[in-house]
């Protein structure tokens, strides 16, 4: 294959929605196919690199060390390590993952990679890429991640993210052993809560049950054992947690994590623990991230970069558990993806659209696109036929794009329609597109920067498959799956307009041509797949040979637009094997056969002129060569014909010589498992190819490179190519010209058109079904004649030949109408007299018999099918009937019926019973033999020898036996044995303990309820007999009462009762008449039979004839021989016949006579009838009171009955709940076995942990210990270095070996490498990474000791020779040194990991002796609820002495009783309250004495000390002169006036005073106006100065608060010291002041009381 040439990827392009990385500073790669792109965002040029394996899974990047690794899409793939910018493969990693890794990762603190693989064995592994090393691996640890991150500060953590998990995987290191341990993360619950974890950690033993008995945990409930069993239970039992979405490490070694339910997440690998920054529920949330779900984040030294699903990129600042939005950014559209270069001076942003953004802070704020390619798959490409080597290609989304020579995108145009095939034509810039609606859109790529549509034309009503120009661009040939190739022309002058079409046998596979210019015609080959085939190979070949002029005159098609015979040859050959695709060569045709996965060659018959168009023939292949491994394939030919280019769902592509195909050049352009290669196309050149991926996005641009020994081949395509372009270089310019000035095409999308055009021909077409056959006339022809909306060029084309023909017979046409509208109006007549004329039998009258027989066959078949489906219904609903019968009515063995009272709603049901299986019945016999022998041998352990014991035991229980009765009742928990359904084999609840009792109680119990049941149905059906007689006996009592009623002529209703369908439900299988509201349906069959029943019938009433006799008794006697009662009192005596025809003033005596007798003998009539008819009416009431005393003697009866039923009710739900309970302790019994079985698992599970660890523990003692001897002996050899220094420089004087040895204990300060500047945003530059630094330390520190070593620094006087032999010394010193600082580091690391497994040890000894614990108390929790039975017992109302705060009673802390001891309590406390009450009333009647008289001895010292009181103030008390003077005189009024004038004087004196006043204060408030407007003014001034101050002194605050925190706190502290102190004292000084003041106002009063002394004595005087 290398012997004919190679081939090299020119560009690629596409972008398949994975991740972006960066690789360097400026540039980053991302994956494209099965190619690797890397784009410098700076230059934009970009490099390629094809994967050395199958395809291109998972990709990673570090960009600070320029490697990127990536895995390959096969079984048991590869991961490829490579370096850039050099693309050189640094290592292959193979590791056990049978099928394909999902995510990789790439350190930064050393060559460490880690992969995660998918299905089976979801295993995380971590690499030494450089040694080829697996440094330690995690099976089913990777089960749902989908990313990995290494911790940029310590390589020792990986970070796994999961679909809706996170674990922080710990890498613990001794020396060379690696081992990952977890760290699950517990995320919140999607309300922000944190999730209590449910899975108990120990169990312990309370010392009192709970209601139902010990608590268990979940997993025992369930019944859940090993592993799997917490996740599941904490799966079913906890609130839905939150989904992370993104994650980012921290400069402090934290994560931020962002959720899809829009929370932002801290959390601490090392505490576990988990903070919640952003909650969106909250109503204090930053209303900007409300709406997002941190798709992704990055971090720099300004903040947390956030995306979300809006178009929008965040910049956050936390400070503690706050967040704020420092910076906001807007996007054209949404990305999924952002991340910092190594430098952090640029974001990259990326959509899964194919977008491309980038962001540099330092420079700009502004957003730039770098990458605009779009995503989604390619459907075709193609190179334009000029020098520029421009390609176009379109998408499935209907995207049109130009690309460059170098792969850049130049311009796109929406189609706005699902595009499927595309071609390029070779005499014009333009490209035709063919779309899923079958139209061929004509697009002008003239101007490079905005391609237009200029024209357009629909082809088919389905999708176009095949676009192919011929080479000289005369034609452009369609084809479908219509079996329809069309002829266009592609010159743009001719407007692109259709020649004509051609029909092929069978759906198109494959098509194209070959231009002959010496012969002037052009070649079309179609693989076609027969009339017949239905499958996508086809064994026929059409030729069809078309001239390559004059194809535009009127004979070269019909009318219809087909191609004329004498214009197109049609050739047809056949194939052996079917083919999947062909090309048409020169004279001969190559193809690709799928069955045979061979490229076969064929010679075409030279002398085609003898063979018809209808002959088929036969053709085998001349060279048959292995194809490719995996198709179908696709066939090109090169434009000089030399070579063949094959692609296939392989993802190859084969490049072969015409001339011997056998040899080829192969590359995987695209990957196999996203379907492989679509389409390929040559360039002019045929140097250059075109290829689309089918399933991956890219577009691939291929260089034809063929050796020097051939370059004849290469002369030869390009001379080919420049004499074409030679030859159609003016017709080019030409066509050119005219399709620049062709207008744009103005429409809005084909789908849209072709959606409103087809609902258009729908409307009419629904027009034209609604016109009546009275209103037709020529409008209603005119509209069936009516072309469809967006029809096709063919039926445009047909329409226009119907056009034709209706103005070619227009005249004909008319009289045919005329004739026809006569006619019309003549049957319209006839219809409308045919419808007011009276029904009678018609025969059908049908001017178009064939429409009719149409319609009757029309019709019956949908009366056929409305019939197989009403048959369908009917057996659907009679197969529900009887499986409903067979299951609820036919299975029971006692059926559901209720009765109903008479005279009210009352209404009791019954027991539906089963009929018992065998198995019940079989384990209740097993049962009740298991307790006869029990019982037996129980009542032979407790026969006593002693007969005196057992007489008086007999005494004792006589007197005890009807108390033992209710106690009985009581305890055995029902009222089952009151209702006569006792078992003698029921377990004393006392004595159930083990669960084959408890069992073997259940079934007991349910027998007890089935005979509770049947016994209650016995009683139920005796009722129900019961009330069918009372209705018989009520139907025999209403007939008699009826015929009364009849006979009284009465008007009256008869009170008539019967059965229910409840209580006769087995009417409910029986469908009466009068139930049926349609017309019985009768198939023939069954009309013949009742028509031979009425002729049955005729004959029988013929044969019996008239029969005289029995018509003059029917006329006589009503056809009976006796006379009736009933007739009575319609009897009537005849009056005389002179009555009737004589006035009485003319009767004879005579007839007086027979008129009195007359009138007699009616007198008695009537008499009787009196007599007669008050018996009836007796008799009748008596029947009614009959019939309404049996019916309420049966409502009693019925009450009784429901009275049973609900005590029946009570112990069945009595034995229920016992059965409830017994279920639920059997339950119990197996939760704790479960819990046993799971805790001794677990036990096994850590003690075989436990012996792995020990034998760990004692490898890596061993291992410590080796290596701590390896560390001493370094040291020592170190230490001897030092006292070996004298004796090394023995011959040296001693002053200068002391020099020396100071110079010998120098070291050098070795300072840390800094790559970055000082204005770096790295968030981890300030860090030190973790791990192993020695080599780089070694090295960094003999670098130092250079400048030590170096002339300069050598004492003055040394010999030179000394001096080396000195530096010498102290260099193997420094390496001494840095190996004993190895040694110690590497030592310190094997016993931190020795210490962890240690700790590990301890805790799985704490885990054992735990487990250990639990069991104990589960055995004795076990033991507990053997012996702690729960008992049901029937207590009455009065007997529960418990609190009810509920519902229901707490029984927790209650005792049970015997009812004699509640009893004798009683009556002792009955006992002791007469005694203590008497005691009381005793008591109560001598305090009540003491009281009266205390009462009274204090009432008399109350007055005693009253009377001194008065006599002490009589004593005491002052009058004045003036109530000496009043006391003295007698002469009052004088006084009065006395009074009066004085004070007349004073109110006069007070109110000129007051006047006085009233002027002073006047003016006083003038002037304190004038001084309030003063110190308004004043004031405002002030407010200016305070705002001004305000801020000044908020200034100084500021200043002062950040300048002097300590101080002022200092300060607050002794200020508020002072005002503790000062608050203090004022309560002091207030406490002093009130005692000060209570004195004051004592003496006040008591002076006032000695100076006003009361007047009471002398009133009394």
């Amino acid at each position: 294959m290398d012997d004919i040439g190679s081939l090299e990827i020119r560009w690629i392009q596409g972008f398949t929605n994975k991740n972006i990385e960066f690789v360097d500073d400026k540039t980053v790669c991302y994956t494209c196919g099965s190619h690797i792109c890397f784009l410098n965002l700076e230059t934009k040029m970009q490099s390629v690199l094809q994967s050395p394996g199958r395809g291109i899974g998972a990709l990673t990047a570090n960009g600070n060390s320029g490697i990127f690794a990536f895995s390959e899409q096969k079984l048991s793939p590869s991961i490829f390590v490579y370096s850039f910018p050099e693309l050189q493969l640094k290592n292959e990693l193979k590791g056990t993952t049978p099928l394909d890794y999902t995510s990789l990762t790439l350190s930064d603190g050393g060559p460490y990679l880690g992969c995660c693989s998918s299905l089976p064995d979801h295993t995380i592994t971590v690499w030494n890429w450089e040694n080829v090393e697996q440094l330690c691996t995690q099976t089913q640890a990777g089960r749902d991640v989908i990313s990995l991150v290494f911790n940029p500060l310590n390589w020792l953590q990986l970070c796994a993210l999961g679909t809706s998990s996170l674990t922080v995987w710990n890498i613990e290191k001794s020396a060379g052993f690696h081992v990952l341990k977890p760290s699950v993360i517990e995320l919140p619950a999607t309300d922000g809560s944190f999730v209590e974890r449910l899975w108990p950690t120990s169990h312990t033993v309370s010392k009192q049950f709970t209601y139902f008995g010990p608590e268990m945990p979940p997993s025992a409930i369930i019944g859940l054992r090993g592993d799997k069993a917490e996740s599941i239970v904490t799966n079913l039992c906890t609130k839905a947690r939150l989904t992370p979405a993104a994650i980012c490490w921290t400069a402090t070694s934290e994560l931020y994590v962002g959720c899809k339910e829009g929370f932002l997440l801290l959390v601490d690998p090392e505490r576990l623990s988990v903070s919640v920054l952003f909650n969106p529920t909250t109503a204090d949330a930053i209303p900007e991230l409300k709406q997002s779900n941190f798709q992704a984040l990055a971090l720099n030294r300004n903040g947390l970069i956030a995306v979300g699903k809006e178009n929008v990129v965040h910049c956050l600042q936390t400070k503690g558990a706050q967040i704020s939005v420092t910076q906001t950014w807007q996007l054209e559209g949404p990305v999924t993806t952002v991340t910092y270069s190594p430098d952090y001076e640029t974001l990259l942003l990326s959509s899964n659209m194919g977008q491309i953004y980038m962001l540099n802070p330092t420079r700009s704020e502004k957003i730039v696109k770098i990458l605009d390619v779009l995503s989604g798959n390619f459907m075709a490409a193609a190179l334009l036929q000029s020098d520029k080597n421009i390609s176009v290609s379109v998408r499935e989304s209907g995207e049109l794009q130009l690309w460059s020579a170098d792969g850049f995108c130049l311009s796109s145009l929406l189609l706005q329609a699902e595009v499927t095939s595309l071609a390029c034509c070779p005499i014009a810039q333009y490209a035709a597109v063919g779309t899923a609606s079958g139209n061929v859109l004509f697009i002008d790529l003239n101007r490079e920067q905005q391609p237009r549509l200029v024209h357009q034309v629909h082809l088919y009503h389905r999708p176009v498959d095949h676009l192919v120009f011929d080479q000289e661009g005369h034609y452009l040939l369609t084809g479908a799956s219509d079996s329809h190739i069309y002829v266009l022309d592609a010159k743009p002058s001719k407007r692109f307009s259709v020649i004509g079409y051609t029909v092929v046998p069978g759906p198109v596979l494959s098509l194209s041509t070959q231009c002959i210019r010496d012969l002037e015609q052009v070649n079309v080959l179609a693989l076609c797949t027969g009339q017949e085939s239905k499958n996508h190979d086809g064994s026929l070949l059409i030729l069809l040979t078309l001239p390559a002029k004059d194809l535009a005159g009127p004979d070269c098609v019909d009318r219809h637009g087909c191609l004329s015979n004498h214009i197109l040859k049609v050739s047809q050959y056949e194939v052996p094997h079917p083919l999947k695709s062909c090309v048409l060569g020169v004279g001969e045709v190559f193809a690709y056969c799928h069955r045979r996965k061979t490229l076969q060659r064929f010679q075409l018959p030279q002398d085609t002129d003898s063979v018809s168009s209808h002959q088929v023939v036969q053709l085998k292949p001349e060279q048959e060569v292995k194809g490719h491994p995996l198709g179908p394939a696709s066939l090109v030919l090169s434009p000089h014909q030399s070579w063949l280019a094959s692609v296939g769902q392989d993802g190859l592509l084969h490049i072969r010589e015409t001339a011997s195909i056998e040899q080829y050049i192969e590359l995987q352009c695209h990957s196999y498992r996203l379907g492989g290669v679509r389409s390929v196309s040559f360039s002019a050149d045929s140097q250059t190819l075109l290829t689309a991926g089918f399933n991956d996005g890219s577009l691939v641009c291929i260089n034809l490179r063929i050796k020097s020994l051939d370059a004849d081949k290469v002369h030869n395509a390009t001379q080919y190519s420049q004499s074409m372009g030679y030859f159609l270089k003016r017709i080019f310019i030409k066509e050119n010209k005219v399709l620049i000035d062709l207008p744009e095409w103005g429409r809005e999308s084909p789908a849209s058109t072709e959606k409103t055009e087809e609902s258009e021909a729908l409307q009419i077409s629904g027009r034209t079904t609604t016109v009546d056959v009275t209103e037709q006339d020529e409008s209603y022809n005119s509209l069936l004649s009516a072309p469809r909306s967006h029809s096709t060029w063919l039926e445009s084309r047909q329409e226009a030949a119907v056009e034709e023909d209706n103005q070619q017979y227009s005249e004909t046409k008319k009289n045919l109408r005329k004739r026809m509208k006569e006619m019309r109006d003549i049957i319209q007549e006839m219809i409308r007299e045919n419808e007011k004329a009276p029904e009678i039998e018609l025969q059908e009258f049908n001017l178009d018999v064939e429409e009719q027989k149409r319609l009757d066959a029309m019709a019956e078949q949908e009366v056929s099918k409305v019939r197989n489906e009403i048959e369908l219904e009917i057996l659907e609903k009679c197969y529900l009937r009887d499986v409903l019968k067979r299951e609820c009515w036919d299975s029971m063995k006692v059926k559901g019926r209720a009765i109903k009272a008479f005279h009210s709603e009352h209404e009791v049901k019954n027991y539906l019973l089963k009929e018992r299986s065998e198995k019940e019945l079989e384990d209740l016999h097993r049962v009740e033999i298991m307790r006869t022998m029990e019982k037996a041998a129980c009542t032979l352990q407790q026969i006593s020898p002693e007969k005196n014991s057992n007489t008086t035991s007999v005494k004792e229980q006589e007197p005890g036996e009807e108390g033992h009765e209710s106690e009985s009742v009581a305890v055995t928990g029902s009222y089952s044995t009151q209702l006569g359904c006792s078992n003698p084999y029921l377990y004393d609840q006392f004595s159930l303990q083990t669960t084959e009792q408890k069992i073997n109680q259940i079934i007991l119990l349910q027998d007890m309820i089935y005979r509770v049941k049947t016994a209650f149905n016995t009683e139920f059906d005796a009722v129900h007999r019961q009330k069918v007689q009372e209705l018989s006996r009520i139907r025999d009592r209403n007939r008699q009462i009826r015929e009364i009623i009849a006979e009284l002529e009465m008007n009256e209703k008869l009170w008539e009762p019967s059965l229910d369908v409840s209580e006769w439900p087995e009417r409910l299988f029986t469908v009466d008449d009068s139930e049926i509201k349609v017309e019985k349906y009768l198939t023939p069959e069954q009309k013949k039979k009742e028509e031979m029943k009425k002729l049955e019938e005729q004959r029988r009433l013929a044969a019996k004839g008239d029969n005289s006799r029995e018509r003059a008794l029917d006329d006589m006697m009503d056809g009976v021989l006796e006379v009736k009662k009933e007739g009575f009192l319609k009897m009537e005596i005849p009056p005389p016949e002179f009555v009737l025809t004589k006035p009485d003033i003319h009767w004879s005596e005579e007839e007086k006579k027979v008129h009195k007798e007359y009138e007699k003998k009616s007198k008695e009539l009537s008499t009787e009838k009196e007599k007669y008819k008050k018996s009836l009416e007796t008799e009748m009431k008596k029947l009614q009171a009959s019939s309404k005393e049996a019916t309420e003697r049966f409502d009693e009866t019925l009450k009784k009955l429901f009275e049973k039923k609900i005590k029946c009710e009570m112990a069945i739900y009595q034995e229920e709940l016992k059965i409830t309970y017994l279920v639920y302790s059997v339950h119990m019994d197996e939760v704790m076995r479960n819990r046993e079985l799971e805790l001794k698992l677990r036990l096994e599970k850590t003690l075989a942990f436990k012996d792995e660890i020990e034998e760990e523990v004692k490898k890596h003692e061993k291992e410590v210990e080796l290596f701590h001897e390896t560390y001493d002996s370094v040291l020592a050899e170190d230490k001897v270095l030092d006292k070996e220094f004298r004796k090394e420089f023995f011959d040296v004087p001693r002053h200068v070996v002391d020099h020396l040895y100071r110079l010998f204990k120098r070291r050098p300060r070795v300072q840390k490498m800094r790559t970055q500047i000082d204005n770096n945003q790295n968030p981890f530059k300030e860090q030190s990474l973790c791990g192993s630094l020695a080599p780089d330390g070694l090295g960094k520190m003999m670098m130092a000791m250079e400048e030590l070593d170096a002339q300069e620094n050598m004492p003055e006087g040394l010999n030179p020779v000394i001096w080396e032999r000195f530096c010498l010394v102290r260099r193997t010193k420094v390496e001494s040194e840095q190996k004993v600082r190895v040694k110690a580091l590497a030592l310190a690391e094997m016993q931190a990991f020795l210490q962890k497994r240690r700790d590990e040890d301890k805790a799985a000894q704490q885990e054992i002796r735990n487990l250990t614990d639990e069991l104990e108390s589960l055995h004795k929790e076990k033991h507990r609820f053997l012996t702690d039975i729960m008992v049901q017992v029937l207590l009455k109302q009065g007997q529960v002495e418990v609190s009810t705060t509920g519902f229901t009673p707490d029984y927790s802390d209650s005792v049970l009783l015997h009812r004699s001891v509640v009893e004798d309590l009683n009556s002792t406390i009955r006992t002791l309250g007469e005694q203590k009450i008497a005691a009381m009333v005793e008591t109560k009647d001598l305090r009540k004495g003491i009281i009266q008289l205390e009462w009274e001895n204090k009432m008399r010292r109350m007055q005693i000390e009253d009377l001194k009181n008065k006599a002490r103030d009589i004593q005491m008390l002052r009058l004045s002169e003036d109530q000496k003077e009043y006391l003295n005189k007698t002469d009052r009024d004088s006084r009065v006036s006395k009074q009066v004038s004085t004070l007349k004087k004073t109110i006069a004196f007070q109110e000129k005073t007051h006047l006085k006043d009233v002027e002073i204060r006047k003016n006083k408030i003038k002037q304190l106006s004038r001084q309030a407007a003063m110190k308004a003014e004043k004031n405002a001034v002030l407010d200016q100065q305070i705002h001004d101050m305000q801020v000044t002194v908020a200034e100084m605050r500021h200043l002062y608060q950040a300048a002097a925190s300590e101080e002022s706190q200092v300060a607050k502290t002794e200020q508020r010291y002072q005002e503790i102190l000062h608050r203090r004292k004022l309560k002091d000084i207030a406490r002093a002041q009130a005692e000060e003041l209570a004195f004051l106002s004592a003496e006040v009063e008591r002076l006032r009381m000695k100076n006003f002394p009361s007047l009471d004595q002398l009133k009394h005087n």
